[in-house]
């Protein structure tokens, strides 16, 4: 790949503010002798950059006053002149990156996170004196590989109410429903490995299996969960023994995997010998009757992963993995050999919001806000033409199409300098260079009127 010169150099790193705002359309730059003093590059140095910026129509010279802002491109340009930003502005790090910043003003419907309001009335430092109550010797010492013993208890209770039956010795507390995720796959996964996921799908997910070398195969997510013919070909013909599913609220569609598919897949898992992992990081968003593969198979084939980091705090960083006692014995030792334990701070934490009762009172107005959400968004998404998956009756996310957009990357593109943040389908794909007319919408920020009056511009 050609190196590129100082210039470009410069060039890309001028248009990556541009397409993340922090240049905003119209504002003026520094001079190109400032420019050049500040940063130590020679004069000709930094007109060649200016006139690359111009070159990709994201600054425009003004004469007499200098170079200004234009924004990001209408349209993308061919594939070897945009800057290294450009080509960054919409993947899977950028979207992620997107998860852990928003910008005063800004609206960012691409982040997976419920609204921080919608999780005020558990503040985690309300709980602080109750564990230092309990006694804090074990704060200073490791915890056990299968996590905090209270916890479990209180996750034995959680899976029962979601009709799945499990000891104790059948669950493992984790870091988040990510490090659960990345424990499955560094045990049964290898480097040309055949894995089934569904697509659109989680794109954390692919990036993990990605890095571990796997060969991901793409099961199509239909509104009332995977394609059933399709998976059952998939693994004959592929050989596959392993498929990730979401049952509930699945990211990005923000569909519910019917009663029927479940017992479907779960007779698949036996017929085939397949594992499936099924992710359930979003089942505190939906009623405990909500179908779980898990709880058709009773965990002889599947391994269910929880977190609470959507429902609760993500900076809690706790989650579950509940399986057969053999597999999760050898998952508490991956987990030794990578973090020795848990945090037994996080996981006393939790344990007493479990306990006192607090978690369920949480879970019911969550819940609440959550119906009155995804009523609101859809009725929003509607107004603005928008086609939509499914209409769930209650969901984080909604998976929608706007009229007249065939490429959601570059209305994506065209939003970010006004502030407007979306999660392009291609994202979502096995091949992020997927041309997607969707995008996922997070329902607690649909109602901006920031992004309602950008598309309808757009429109």
């Amino acid at each position: 790949m050609k190196k590129a010169s100082t210039a470009e150099t410069i060039a890309q790193d001028i248009a990556k503010q541009i397409l993340n705002g922090t240049l905003k359309k119209g504002e003026k730059l520094p001079s190109l002798r400032e420019y050049a003093r500040l940063y130590s590059h020679s004069l000709n140095t930094v007109v060649a950059a200016f006139e690359i910026l111009a070159q990709w129509e994201m600054v425009q010279a003004h004469r007499g006053k200098g170079f200004f802002v234009r924004g990001a491109p209408d349209k993308p340009q061919a594939e070897d002149e945009p800057p290294q930003a450009y080509h960054r502005a919409i993947d899977t790090i950028w979207l992620m990156r997107q998860q852990l910043l928003q910008a005063p003003g800004e609206s960012n419907l691409s982040i997976a996170l419920p609204p921080s309001q919608w999780l005020a009335d558990m503040r985690l430092d309300k709980f602080h004196r109750q564990i230092t109550r309990s006694g804090i010797g074990g704060l200073f010492r490791y915890g056990s590989r299968y996590g905090n013993h209270n916890l479990r208890t209180h996750l034995n209770r959680k899976l029962a109410s979601h009709m799945i039956t499990a000891s104790e010795r059948q669950i493992m507390t984790t870091h988040g429903g990510n490090h659960g995720l990345d424990l499955i796959i560094r045990r049964y996964v290898s480097p040309g490995d055949p894995v089934l996921v569904e697509e659109p799908g989680y794109y954390p997910l692919f990036g993990k299996l990605q890095l571990q070398g796997a060969r991901m195969i793409g099961i199509p997510r239909l509104p009332d969960g995977p394609d059933i013919d399709c998976l059952e070909e998939k693994i004959r013909h592929e050989r596959a023994r392993i498929f990730f599913v979401q049952s509930c609220g699945q990211n990005p569609t923000g569909s519910d995997i019917s009663a029927e598919k479940a017992r479907r897949i779960a007779q698949l898992a036996a017929s085939y010998d397949l594992l499936v992992v099924e992710d359930d990081a979003l089942a505190d968003f939906k009623r405990n009757s909500s179908p779980k593969i898990s709880a058709v198979d009773q965990l002889r084939n599947t391994l269910y992963v929880g977190s609470f980091s959507k429902s609760l705090s993500a900076s809690l960083r706790a989650g579950f993995i509940a399986g057969d006692i053999s597999r999760i014995e050898e998952l508490a030792d991956i987990k030794m050999l990578l973090h020795v334990s848990g945090s037994e701070y996080s996981e006393r934490i939790l344990d007493v919001i479990l306990t006192e009762g607090h978690f369920l009172r949480h879970v019911a107005k969550l819940q609440e806000r959550v119906r009155h959400a995804t009523s609101d968004g859809i009725g929003i998404l509607k107004d603005l033409g928008a086609e939509l998956f499914c209409e769930p009756e209650q969901a984080l996310y909604l998976w929608a199409r706007f009229p007249g957009i065939d490429d959601m990357n570059e209305l994506t593109l065209r939003l970010l300098p006004k502030g407007v943040v979306l999660a392009p389908g291609s994202i979502f794909m096995l091949n992020p260079r997927t041309k997607s007319p969707w995008t996922r919408l997070n329902v607690g920020y649909l109602q901006d009127p920031l992004f309602i009056e950008s598309i309808r511009s757009c429109m």
